[in-house]
């Protein structure tokens, strides 16, 4: 099994998706153990001391102004993880729990948290067993870290609250941890606000949608050069040197991987045989700036998603010259901002996608293809519905992309009035996600469709649009034909381009596709 060692730095993208999708065992760095012990000395100094320290001395929040004694520091530690375990709604997504826990992990592993060096362990532990934590919807705001979802990770560390085992099922954490042999922790000053105040929420998020959406644009990519050649459209317009007079990278890189999918298609450049056209519509021919748009939005969220990764992100943190220091870096804005950004890409290239999808079954604008595709039009609808589906997914995708981090709610007696909103925008996106893969599975199933009836018609596609058609007819999509039961055709599609295989079928003919 893979093993991603954390240390004191900061971790990458890959060891996210390791740990969260890949259930790679999770080990500390010596070198991180050590910085855990030194800033805990610092913490254990600051303790010892009559003067009161927030997160060590005090209350939390609007209730910072309280010292508090040495006899209840530790049921200070324990209560704040208690009481702000205070989620509600459906439980999140494992994934996401594992994600959360492990960027913690990072954070607390930096040594700029405070927190001892077993705790670490158990937390580390924890993960290693398959142990996920009970986490809800709602209950975060995007400040003070994701407070909420944190807290119900910290209470399975004491061994209380409920977690799922590694066999699915739900049980008390107590339990959980005894029979994998872990002990629960005993918190101590400053532990428990330590592991409730990052953003580790929203950004394990973030990665698992960049890693989603890397797949999704050039799987839109292939889409899109495929639905050109079914409607018979013009490769020209794909050429690199008119896109080096307007270099945006992203556009580059789309129109590239759209002309490697056509090089050698006996369909392209069709277009003024039968009914004379000058150009291409807009959502065929500007293909490659609206996809490529949607890249260099998601490079811009790699940059943020790259910082906050090298991040450590508490409050107070123990600085590399002792002291033990407040600060507003829990604050989710960054992140925030860039989820909604994603949203609004993901709604806009789902948008195209379904107006290409309608140009192929209307006759009027298909240039000769049958009506909805159907075999006997009048009796067979064809694929009618399915574009209905697909308008429905796109009108949804439109309303995700509402901002999230546009609002803000005030909290904690007005200590926290201004809230970024980023676990919202993070649980949106995912859905946003989640229904443009069916969106372009949508347009995949139509314009295989039609390529086939080109082909029928003596017309010889390229050699990429043939290995994506077999493939996905292997893959349990059928072709051409009278109406039948339509949904399993159309999740096959789904699962076809979800799983990355889309992009794995034509790769061999086309080479590497950005």
């Amino acid at each position: 099994m893979h093993t991603v060692v954390v240390g004191t730095s900061g971790t990458t993208a890959q060891d996210v998706i390791a740990v969260a999708r890949g259930n790679a065992r999770v080990e500390l760095s010596e070198a991180a153990v050590d910085a855990l012990a030194a800033a805990r000395e610092i913490v254990d100094a600051l303790a010892a001391k009559p003067e009161p320290v927030y997160g060590v001395s005090t209350g939390f929040g609007a209730l910072a102004s309280r010292h508090i004694g040495h006899e209840l520091r530790a049921q200070l530690q324990r209560n704040i993880v208690r009481s702000h375990a205070a989620g509600m709604g459906p439980r999140v997504e494992r994934e996401v729990v594992r994600a959360l826990m492990f960027l913690r992990l990072k954070t607390v592993a930096s040594g700029r948290t405070g927190v001892r060096p077993e705790v670490a362990r158990t937390m580390a532990d924890v993960l290693n067993a398959g142990i996920t934590p009970v986490v809800h919807e709602y209950g975060s705001l995007g400040c003070s870290g994701d407070l909420a979802p944190l807290s119900h990770c910290a209470l399975t560390l004491m061994g209380e609250g409920e977690a799922e085992g590694p066999d699915g099922t739900v049980r008390p954490a107590g339990e959980l941890l005894a029979a994998h042999g872990i002990t629960p922790v005993e918190l101590r000053e400053k532990e428990g606000l330590a592991l409730l105040n990052g953003t580790d929420g929203m950004l394990g998020m973030l990665v698992m949608a960049l890693d989603d959406l890397k797949n999704l644009y050039t799987s839109a990519d292939i889409t899109a050069a495929l639905s050109l050649e079914a409607l018979l459209g013009t490769d020209k317009v794909l050429a690199p040197e008119l896109h080096a007079i307007r270099p945006h990278p992203g556009q580059g890189a789309s129109a590239d991987n759209m002309l490697r999918v056509l090089a050698g298609s006996g369909l392209t450049g069709h277009h003024q045989d039968d009914a004379p056209r000058v150009q291409d519509a807009y959502s065929v021919r500007c293909a490659p700036q609206v996809n490529g748009a949607g890249r260099d939005t998601l490079d811009h969220a790699r940059t943020v998603a790259g910082r906050e990764l090298a991040s450590a992100v508490d409050n107070p943190v123990v600085l590399p010259d002792g002291r033990v220091e407040s600060n507003g870096n829990f604050h989710g804005a960054p992140v925030a901002y860039v989820l909604d950004f994603l949203a609004i890409v993901a709604a806009d290239l789902g948008s195209i996608c379904e107006r290409r999808t309608d140009r192929l079954l209307d006759k009027n604008r298909s240039h000769g293809l049958p009506p909805f595709l159907a075999d006997d039009a009048g009796v067979d609808s064809g694929l009618m519905i399915a574009q209905y589906t697909q308008a429905a997914l796109v009108s949804e995708l439109k309303r995700l992309a509402v901002p999230a981090s546009a609002d803000s709610i005030p909290s904690s007696a007005m200590q926290e009035d201004h809230v970024s909103m980023g676990w919202s925008a993070a649980r949106k996106l995912r859905t946003a996600v989640d229904n443009l893969t069916r969106i372009i599975a949508v347009e995949l199933y139509a314009a295989t469709r039609a390529i086939e009836l080109r082909a029928a018609e003596g017309l010889v596609p390229g050699p990429a649009s043939r290995a994506a058609v077999e493939a996905l007819r292997a893959a349990g999509a059928q072709g051409p034909g009278p109406d039948r039961f339509l949904a399993p055709d159309l999740a096959a599609a789904d699962e076809f381009v979800r799983a990355g295989k889309l992009v794995a079928a034509v790769e061999p003919v086309t080479g590497p596709l950005a």
